[in-house]
């Protein structure tokens, strides 16, 4: 595994450092992006929702990988639900497709993204979760779907994402009882695939996006852009879709040094660590 780099993450300048809601730094390919709202519990305005879409729009040059991480005692502890009071039927649907547009930048945007997860991971937070690509979660990470004691329901993509995570009834199960999973429950459920002990989620998470920034970017572009797409297709389009990604991938000149190297032995090969 890839050790976290000793360099610091320095600040960003620029149009993302205007971003009050968001502390962003970056250390060479990888960047962190830190929900700063913690007096709120990391709550999802809109204004902050508006913010990652920013954010995620302009990467900069150069970033083959990002963190998404939490400031304070939560990762997020879901939607700010003081901006739902007295909103009308069309004005809801802007919002919903507001978050939408958002997430879908983090899920099939430039780069992977890794979320690194402790405290309230609950309702709109569960949904940013799983807009991520890479979840970990230490063991102060609790899940919750609490939507349905709101008279609410999901509005952020977390109807398609998160059942193919957990599964429909597992979800249904959480929006009807207001059940809460703690951190072990949670990666046993597929909501994380990463437990680790308390404080050392963001570590893990920098270390992932280290080693992922390495892969060849085409290779990464197809994990992500095509391999769910694929997983939505009848078997006969989704073995001919696997086709192609195949031979645009390994066609790449990255693809061929890789692939020579390997056969050089100038590669390492795959072991357990």
């Amino acid at each position: 595994m890839t050790q976290p780099s000793n360099a610091p993450f320095a600040p960003v300048t620029g149009l993302l450092a205007a971003l009050d809601l968001l502390q962003i730094s970056c250390n060479g390919k990888v960047l962190h992006i830190c929900i700063n709202r913690p007096a709120k519990r990391n709550a999802l305005s809109d204004t902050l929702i508006q913010q990652l879409h920013t954010a995620f729009v302009n990467l900069p040059d150069g970033v083959a990988a990002a963190v998404i991480s939490g400031a304070g005692e939560h990762f997020c502890a879901g939607l700010d639900l003081s901006e739902l009071v007295e909103r009308d039927i069309g004005s809801g649907v802007k919002h919903s497709r507001m978050w939408h547009a958002a997430f879908d930048l983090i899920q099939f945007g430039q780069v992977p993204v890794v979320a690194a997860l402790h405290g309230a991971v609950v309702g709109g937070g569960l949904e940013l979760a799983s807009a991520c690509h890479v979840r970990v979660a230490d063991e102060s990470t609790y899940f919750a779907l609490p939507e349905g004691q709101r008279g609410i329901f999901v509005g952020g993509g977390g109807s398609v994402r998160i059942p193919r995570l957990m599964g429909v009834a597992r979800m249904t199960d959480l929006m009807l009882t207001g059940r809460v999973y703690d951190a072990a429950e949670g990666v046993a459920a597929g909501l994380a695939q990463y437990l680790v002990p308390q404080g050392t989620s963001v570590d893990r998470a920098i270390a992932l996006a280290q080693r992922i920034a390495t892969n060849a970017p085409l290779s990464n572009y197809a994990v992500m852009h095509a391999l769910p797409r694929i997983a939505d297709q009848s078997m006969s389009d989704g073995l001919f879709t696997e086709s192609l990604m195949a031979a645009v991938a390994e066609s790449t000149p990255d693809a061929q040094d890789r692939l020579r190297a390997f056969l050089e032995k100038r590669a390492g090969k795959v072991v357990k660590s």
